[in-house]
């Protein structure tokens, strides 16, 4: 009965996931995705889209999302498993907060996808990856410097291109194995003295013979806004012009993106939003063409529409968080790791229809533990509840269910001799010295004895409506009783530190000694629009 009331909730969480933007009658809603999707690129091969976005330190990484309608998307593979460029994607001295993987480029050239991402540390390198199809997972090709934030571009001649930086241009070789030697190397000149501040995040289409560059700019003391430059040769001389700028209404801080056209000529505009703790969330808009320029909005209007046609009609669509009972030998893959895990270290079949978290390392705090798993949340408001078998937890273990981010709070057990004690904790990570060493304020917030029990449920509501961005916590002994623990959390997005938007995480690690274990039992989820 568990595993039938199980399976009811998980398919209802996924009917209103999928409806959070679709209004059901053709038309849609923005933000399209109100989720974490920083830097998207989005490719259309045939009638579907391909979309890939930033998740940076989270594995595996680079997820790539696919959709018929470019409302309602769902996963189609990750770019990469982990990284091992260097330990400290595995949290061996150091880490990689806010680095890793950012700003891929997606593009599809002779039958076949490419992908291509710099790691933001060292060592400065970039990497393409190739797939004949998405769904079948990707190979890596070839690494080659460090482009950052670029666009990989295939022109008509067989000729390839990485446009990056502020405006930097250069020539790969054709099987893309790095920089071709005496090949194009071009500054474009796109910065003029209006472009004061910000300017990267390129993305490049070729339209009617035309090259179009898009980049984000923001310029000191001005509006967040997203520019086209255009020019007949790929070299230049480019023009300039605003093709959004930043809303004063719903969608301010909206910018940074791309264009895409659909199967009937139609264009589309893909841009992300910072929307505080939630992260930066998806934009959907139509574009139009005007004098030659990729307009965004409607008739041009350089803003985002609240409620739009959908581009196509589309069937349901599996998204992109979802409950979890664990009941699969292979874990979901809406799940990514904090860092590189320990795979030796949890298990989905010790313990048929649980999550195993074994402690393998000791650690100071969250920050530093292995193998924490989370998931986005999601806007404006979503709830979820894990169960939690702690009877095997060992002394000095702590584990539990976070609001994760640079500005967290858990709600965690901890094991001292056997006494095992519920509190809800605000921690806040600072990085400091050349490695960026780990540390942490912490705060009890709420504190309560847990007696002899073996198992603890835990839940934590988001709302991210306008100014709100708070999460309560909740714990039950019985799935039946709930208490509030702890007062609301002001949840907050840290550009400095994590760079990402807050995710539901589950964690266990050790303080004293490793061996001791904690069993998911589920982890129920669900997301309310209005």
């Amino acid at each position: 009965m568990h595993r039938l009331i199980s399976f009811l909730l998980l398919s209802l969480c996924a009917a209103t996931a999928v409806m959070a933007v679709d209004n059901g009658d053709g038309t849609f809603r923005n933000p399209m995705q109100w989720a974490d999707m920083p830097d998207p690129d989005v490719i259309r091969v045939g009638d579907t889209y391909y979309m890939v976005t930033t998740t940076m330190h989270l594995m595996p990484g680079a997820p790539v999302m696919k959709s018929k309608d470019l409302v309602n998307w769902e996963l189609s593979s990750y770019i990469f498993d982990s990284l091992h460029e260097t330990p400290r994607y595995d949290l061996i001295d150091g880490h990689v907060y806010g680095k890793g993987q950012w700003a891929t480029s997606l593009r599809y050239h002779d039958g076949k996808f490419y992908a291509f991402f710099s790691p933001n540390d060292e060592p400065w390198r970039g990497f393409v990856y190739t797939t004949d199809n998405p769904d079948n997972g990707w190979t890596l090709h070839s690494r080659t410097p460090h482009f950052h934030d670029a666009s990989l571009f295939f022109d008509d001649d067989g000729r390839v291109y990485m446009f990056y930086g502020t405006g930097e241009l250069r020539e790969l070789n054709p099987d893309l194995s790095g920089v071709k030697e005496g090949g194009v190397e071009a500054k474009l000149n796109v910065r003029d003295e209006e472009e004061t501040g910000l300017l990267e995040g390129s993305r490049v289409i070729k339209h009617d013979g035309k090259y179009y560059l898009l980049m984000i700019s923001w310029p000191a003391g001005g509006l967040r806004r997203q520019l086209a430059y255009r020019a007949d040769n790929i070299t230049g001389p480019y023009e300039k012009k605003v093709i959004l700028l930043d809303n004063p209404g719903d969608f301010p801080y909206a910018a940074q993106g791309t264009i895409v056209d659909d199967p009937e000529g139609n264009w589309w505009g893909v841009f992300f939003q910072d929307h505080n703790a939630i992260g930066r969330i998806l934009t959907l808009s139509p574009v139009v063409w005007v004098d030659g320029w990729p307009m965004v909005g409607e008739n041009g209007s350089a803003t985002i529409p609240d409620n739009w046609r959908k581009p196509a009609a589309s069937e349901s669509i599996i998204p992109i968080v979802m409950s979890d009972h664990f009941d699969s030998p292979r874990l979901g893959d809406f799940w990514q790791w904090n860092h590189n895990p320990d795979n030796s270290a949890w298990s989905l079949t010790e313990r048929p229809g649980y999550l195993r978290l074994k402690t393998s390392r000791k650690a100071d705090n969250v920050f530093s533990a292995v193998n924490t798993i989370s998931q986005r949340m999601e806007g404006p408001k979503c709830s979820a509840t894990v169960k939690i078998d702690i009877s095997a937890m060992a002394d000095g273990d702590v584990a539990g269910f976070a609001a994760f981010n640079g500005h967290s709070c858990l709600l965690e057990v901890s094991d001292s001799m056997g006494v095992k004690t519920l509190s809800v904790k605000r921690q806040v990570v600072d990085f400091v010295g050349e490695k960026r060493s780990v540390e942490v304020e912490s705060e009890t917030l709420y504190s309560h004895p847990l007696g002899d029990s073996k198992v603890v449920y835990l839940r934590i509501d988001g709302d991210f409506t306008l100014h709100q961005d708070y999460a309560d916590f909740y714990y039950s002994l019985d799935g039946l009783r709930w208490v509030k623990a702890g007062p609301r959390f002001k949840m907050m997005f840290d550009y400095r530190k994590l760079f990402m938007g807050t995710r539901y995480a589950i964690f266990n690690y050790a303080t004293r000694s490793e061996g001791g274990h904690v069993d998911v039992d589920f982890f129920d989820y669900s997301v309310e629009r209005d």
